[in-house]
């Protein structure tokens, strides 16, 4: 058992530690993606403009309605089209093959945007509206008001619900095996395929998971006790 798990030549722990390293690559970069992806669509949704609404809508109830794993599926087979199909348009008629990370980054990210999405409309939802009219009668407008009074409430809000999203994002990456890339989930197949050791592996990649997921919580924990300082000294007076 040692020796299988021992780094070098003659063991898999730097394999196993590379793997969890994609894994939390994969995770950090469709979590931005997602984030980036949630606030515009938010933004649709709470838009007064009917068409951003519907756009918005059709998008959440999609990827949320159907299994991840077929997202994932649906642009490792037809990513690759689509850009190609693009690409002809500017007159690019060469092949182009999406790499597996890229490919893992769009399809989780796409994923954790439509949670994102609610996540962050929620959080906008629960401001009461004389905060906005606050602002405003301090002569704060547009991106000020944002900045200065409505972004850091949003940030205290929809953390605990982002860091939920996190989790979700940081477990479906465990999926993307199917794409190639050799993160925690992969790694462990590979390795007790060749040491016929599936029980030492799996039980490494759940420790490994853990670890991550443990660290995580302790981060976001941190983050939530930041941007809720103020509000528990007004909450405790």
């Amino acid at each position: 058992m040692l020796e299988a798990i021992s780094f070098g030549d003659a063991g898999w722990g730097d394999e196993m530690l590379m793997g969890a390293f994609w894994t939390v690559a994969v995770s950090i970069s469709s979590i931005l993606l997602g984030l980036v992806i949630g606030i515009i669509f938010a933004g649709f949704k709470l838009s007064s403009i009917r068409v951003l609404n519907l756009i918005a809508e059709f998008y959440t109830t999609i990827i949320r309605g159907v299994p991840e794993l077929l997202v994932i599926y649906l642009l490792f087979f037809g990513g690759g089209s689509a850009v190609m199909y693009v690409a002809k348009i500017f007159g690019y008629f060469g092949y182009i093959e999406l790499q597996p990370f890229v490919i893992g980054t769009l399809a989780v990210g796409a994923i954790s945007g439509a949670y994102s999405t609610e996540v962050i409309r929620g959080a906008v939802n629960a401001i009461p509206r004389s905060q906005f009219e606050t602002g405003s009668a301090l002569g704060l407008k547009g991106f000020k008001l944002y900045q200065k009074i409505i972004f850091p409430q949003v940030a205290r809000l929809a953390l605990p619900g982002i860091g939920n999203v996190w989790q979700i994002t940081l477990k479906d990456t465990a999926l993307i095996s199917v794409t190639g890339l050799v993160e925690i989930m992969r790694q462990s197949r590979i390795a007790s395929g060749s040491t016929h050791e599936p029980f030492i592996f799996y039980t490494i990649a759940i420790i490994l998971y853990l670890i991550i997921t443990r660290v995580s919580n302790i981060a976001f924990d941190k983050a939530e006790i930041r941007y809720s300082r103020g509000f528990i000294k007004r909450k405790i007076s």
